[in-house]
Formats: structure tokens, C-alpha cells, sequence
């Protein structure tokens, strides 16, 4: 495994298996160096016999979502074409995806663990799109979470940014399976499940199984980032959720 980096990446399992680790604790923030590197690693290592990738955060948590200050106005629209190339990346190599995560797991970090095909969470592992306490809204939590959960319990999370336990994301169907050690979990359910399958076989599962995903990628999404550039962004509210944030102060909404 890479030692260095803003992710740390390594191929095992005879080439089955892809773990990247996010690697810039404390908050492992998913800045564009940060996404750069996954796209990185990802089309480095897209190999035929590629099973599952294996997504986990360093130290204590997952990730604390996308960079704020990428989120102010004039940086929104790169922001979230970057931030969105890597899932469209992700649903183009069809490769089934595990997410180990521990601690604070918000935003978009929860957007990256919820592309994933399956969650192994941690107990302590806490998961939320708070992004509405900013006075904006996450566009790819707003595409994954409703078919993933069900149009009910997305508008829950994304209208009110609340945080769930890891107990309360499994009960409703987010995470697959609360363990002590997720990112052992995750490897022995790859042997386990994955491994003795077709590589192939398995891409065209992912494929037929995320087609409804691929058709909101391509309508609703790109209608989501329009609204969120040209619309959302602006509003005095998100500009000043997003400054309020950087300098560390109560948000003052609206004031114009």
C-alpha cells in the first residue's frame, strides 16, 4: 500500500480486491486534490479481474464531506463537476463497492458511502447530509438516497439535515450491517460473496441492478446542478450559510 498521499491505495487478493483509504485525518474532507486522487487510483487500478473497492476513512472517522469553501459561489459549479465525475466513474466501471466507515460519515462523504453497494459501519459511526445547515442542499444525495431508501426517508434527511446512529442508518436500510470491525467485515464479506463469482458477470449485475441510477446521472442530476448553480447559489441564504461556516459564526438568513 501506497504510504503517502491523499489516498492511500492498494490492490490485493490476486488482483481481486481495490482499498482506497482517504487519507487526511481528521476530517478525511473530499477537496479536489482528495477526489482527484480516487479518480486516480480507480482508473489506475480498473483492471478485468477487479471484484470490489473498498472505500474507508483514516483515523477515527470516514469523512466529514466535500470541502466547504469549495462550495462559495464562484467555486460551486468546478466544485461539483469534479465532485460528481467521480461518481460517474464509479457507475461506469460497474465494480461492486464496499463502504467501511467509522465515526462522522456527513455529507458528502455519506454521498460516497451511499453510492456504495453495501455499508459495514462501526457503532460509533455517525451519518447525516447536514448540508442544509449551510442553507444548501447536496444534488447527489438528493439522486442517491431517494432510489436507494425510498422518496420518504431521503426528504427526511436531506430537508432536515438531521445525523443518524449507525443502529438507526440500519434499521433503515442504509447501512447493511453494524459491526465492531468494518473494514474486516468488509473483506471477508468480498471473499465471501465476491470472490468466487464471475469478475464480468459481476459488472453486468451492478450494471442492471443500478440502470434507474444511470438514467437520473443522466436527467435528473445534471437538472440538480443547474438548480444549484444558477439558482441556489444565487440566494443571500447560501452565500452566507457558506461564509458563516468559513468564519466560524451563527449564520444571519434572511437578512436580504
Amino acid at each position: 500500500m501506497a504510504e503517502t498521499g491523499p489516498v492511500l491505495c492498494s490492490v490485493s487478493e490476486n488482483g481481486q480486491l481495490l482499498r482506497l483509504i482517504l487519507n487526511a485525518p481528521k476530517g478525511n474532507i473530499l477537496d479536489k486534490t482528495m477526489i482527484g486522487a480516487l479518480v486516480e487510483a480507480l482508473t489506475e487500478h480498473n483492471s478485468p479481474r477487479l471484484k470490489a473497492i473498498v472505500f474507508e476513512g483514516a483515523g477515527a472517522h470516514f469523512s466529514f464531506g466535500a470541502s466547504v469553501a469549495e462550495h462559495r459561489k464562484e467555486e460551486a459549479p468546478a466544485m461539483l463537476q469534479t465532485f460528481h465525475a467521480l461518481f460517474r466513474l464509479l457507475l461506469k466501471m460497474a465494480v461492486p463497492t464496499i463502504a467501511a466507515v467509522r465515526g462522522q460519515c456527513k455529507g458528502g462523504g455519506l454521498e460516497l458511502a451511499s453510492y456504495c453497494t453495501w455499508i459495514f459501519a462501526s457503532p460509533d459511526a455517525a451519518l447525516g447530509q447536514p448540508e442544509i445547515k449551510l442553507a444548501v442542499f447536496p444534488p447527489m444525495a438528493s439522486v442517491i438516497l431517494p432510489w436507494r431508501l425510498g422518496g420518504g426517508a431521503a426528504l427526511d434527511l436531506c430537508v432536515s439535515g438531521r445525523t443518524l446512529s449507525a443502529a438507526d442508518a440500519h434499521h433503515l436500510g442504509l447501512v447493511s450491517e453494524v459491526n465492531e470491525d468494518p473494514e474486516r467485515k468488509a473483506l471477508l464479506f468480498a471473499r465471501e460473496q465476491l470472490f468466487p463469482t464471475s469478475a464480468s458477470s459481476l459488472r453486468f449485475a451492478e450494471r442492471a441492478a443500478r440502470s434507474g441510477l444511470a438514467r437520473e446521472f443522466d436527467t435528473t442530476l445534471p437538472q440538480l446542478e443547474k438548480l444549484y448553480v444558477d439558482e441556489l447559489m444565487e440566494t443571500a441564504d447560501a452565500n452566507e450559510g457558506i461564509a458563516a461556516f468559513l468564519e466560524r459564526r451563527k449564520p444571519l438568513f434572511g437578512q436580504g
